[in-house]
Order: structure tokens, then sequence, then C-alpha cells
């Protein structure tokens, strides 16, 4: 049997993985499924291609089909193309697009008063790069559709019980907070921001988790369609999407600040969303987003797990696989994420270089 400790959107598609191959599964979630704690809640979360590196242009190919093998799968749409846009001095733009085109992604350079024409509800002041595969991903609809599909092919589905330890003995033995314990061949541990708390037999790199927040701000134009958008100047990195039911019954569109968030801990956090944030981004939305009301109509809270690099750690020691493919920009991988550590989770294949945990041993 293989457990699987976490039902983000990891754990849900490593289960979904593992239960629709064959597998005995059972998936084991501290909270009900979809809860608001961790990293995987909300309708609004970016795909995008538009990477520096190539090696993770290559992989969001490979996740745009496995989304749509999941969408396939479940009968549920996840996706929502709208197009994306990079733009600002510390994105590079005219990097960017060459990355993407010798990938073979479909981008376009342009101008900023040729940006402006097409999308006037954004303020640019230099070249901004568009490539039309970018989307937004409805995150509680992939979980709920991951865990769905993994019980309807077999999957144990066990909510509301807490994983406290993990000893590794001739298998893996899961203690939970009922005092109970659950064996099994393999575990593939998938905790999110609860991951560092485990006590895991195995060395972890080092893990820093942040509390980070988002704003979700009113569009003026309720039919103005919005693409995605990562900008990113000398003292800011913003992000932007659709808001989706997050942000209300009104059309609205999210917006955070990508690499300012609080030092926490899953059990820790205060979820208070902080003020000089919000100030900051709704800052920018005034001076950079006049299609948008200043003034946010919601605001959240959840949780970076990141990694000093920002590459993922998705490996196997022992009869353990580790999955914490967060850092910020994770969610767009989950169906591969759970793909590949299903893979690892079965012998398929041996971890990749970039995500092991020794990687910097």
């Amino acid at each position: 049997m293989i457990a699987v400790v976490g039902a983000g959107l990891m754990g849900a598609a490593t289960a979904w993985h593992l239960a629709r191959r064959g597998h005995r599964v059972t998936l084991i979630e501290a909270y009900h499924i979809g809860h608001q704690h961790g990293s995987s809640h909300g309708t609004s979360r970016i795909f995008r291609r538009a990477y520096a590196d190539p090696f993770y242009v290559g992989l969001t190919g490979r996740a745009a089909d496995q989304w749509r093998e999941l969408e396939h799968d479940s009968a549920t749409a996840l996706l929502r193309r709208t197009g994306g846009l990079d733009f600002g001095p510390g994105r590079d733009p005219q990097g960017l697009a060459a990355v993407l085109g010798a990938a073979g992604v479909r981008c376009e350079l342009l101008g900023a008063p040729a940006a402006a024409e097409r999308w006037p509800h954004i303020r640019f002041t230099g070249p901004v790069l568009h490539h039309p595969d970018a989307g937004v991903i409805d995150a509680d609809r992939s979980v709920a559709a991951c865990v769905r599909r993994a019980g309807e092919h077999g999957a144990d589905i066990r909510p509301g019980v807490r994983v406290t330890g993990v000893d590794v003995r001739d298998a893996v033995v899961l203690h939970t907070d009922d005092g109970r314990e659950l064996t099994a061949d393999t575990a593939v541990i998938a905790a999110g921001a609860w991951l560092p708390g485990l006590g895991l037999p195995v060395r972890l790199p080092p893990l820093k988790v942040t509390q980070q927040q988002v704003f979700h701000f009113r569009q003026r134009e309720p039919s103005a369609a919005w693409p995605v958008l990562v900008a990113k100047d000398a003292s800011m990195q913003v992000f932007g999407l659709p808001s989706g039911g997050d942000g209300g019954p009104v059309p609205a569109f999210k917006v955070a600040e990508h690499d300012r968030g609080t030092r926490t801990t899953a059990t820790t956090r205060t979820g208070v969303v902080d003020r000089s944030s919000r100030a900051r981004v709704s800052g920018f939305v005034r001076d950079r987003l006049p299609g948008l009301d200043p003034e946010p109509v919601a605001g959240a809270t959840c949780l970076y797990t990141t990694t000093e690099d920002e590459d993922f750690v998705l490996d196997r020691h022992g009869p353990l696989v580790i999955v914490s493919a967060c850092s910020g920009h994770g969610a767009k991988f989950a169906p591969l994420i759970g793909a590949m550590a299903a893979d690892l989770a079965t012998g398929r294949t041996r971890p990749h270089p970039r995500f092991r945990m020794d990687r910097a041993a």
C-alpha cells in the first residue's frame, strides 16, 4: 500500500495518478478536503510558460499536457486560458522572449504603446512580453477533481487525520493524532508548510515558510478581459490574475507581492493580512492598473514553502518520497508533479538532479 500524506494540490494529484494506475492508495489529510489553511485553496492560480530558465519552460509544456489529461479524466474544466503579460525591467521581457522563442513557445514582444492599445486598463512604461498560453487554474476545483477521481479509482480517502510522526522500519509507520498507526510499503509526504515540522528521518534542504498576502480589486469595466501578469522592478515583484469566485460576485482581479512574505510556520501563522503589503499593492494598482478600483474588496493569506534556490524538492529516500513542489510557483505544475511523485513511489524513475534533497551538499 502507498500512503500519501497531504491532500493539497500535489498530494491530491499524486493520489489520482497512483490510483488510476491500479495501486492501493490511502490519502491522508489533517483537515477537510479543500481546506484554507495551507497553499492550495482558492479559485485563482497562475499558469504561465514565461521562465528565464529553459528547464522550467519545458516543464510547463509537460504540465499543460497533464492539465488536459486531468480535465479529460475528471470531466471538469480547471485551466482557463487568458494569455499572460510580463513587464518591468526586473522581468526582462526581451530575455524571456528569447528563451520562449528558442523553446518553440508562442509569444510576442510589444512596445508600450502597442501593449496599451491592446490592454488599455494597464499602464506600461517599457517593452511587454505576451504569451497566449498563460491562464488561470482553479485550485479548489483541481483538488476536488483529483480527490474525487482517486476515490473513484479505489483510493481510501481519510480527511481529518493528522500525521504527527513518521518512522521507517521494515515499512513506513505513520503516527496519527488519534494514537493510531498506519503502516505502508511506501509513503509520499506532500505536507506543504507542515513538512519541516514532521521530524522526518531524512535530511531536508533548508525550507522557509512565509505568510503571503493577496488582494482582490474590482474591475471598473466588468466585461474587460484581463490577462494574467507578472511585473517586476527594482523595488517589488507583483503578480496578478482574474480572481474568479475569490473576489466576490462582481468581476475582480487578484494582485499580490511575490517576494515579501512574513516568516512563520504552519502552526504559528497569524492569518492576519499585513497592512503594509496592502498599502504597497494598492499603490501599484493605483499607478499601473487604472482599470481597477485601487481599494481592495477582499484580502486573504496563504503560505509559501520555499527552498533557497526555488527549485522543488521531489526525491526518494528509502520508502519515503518527499514532495515540496511549492516555492511560490508550484501550483501550475500540480498534475505533472503528481505524475513524477507517483513514478518515484513505484520505482519507475530516479529523482531529477535539480530536485534532490542533497543537491546543495
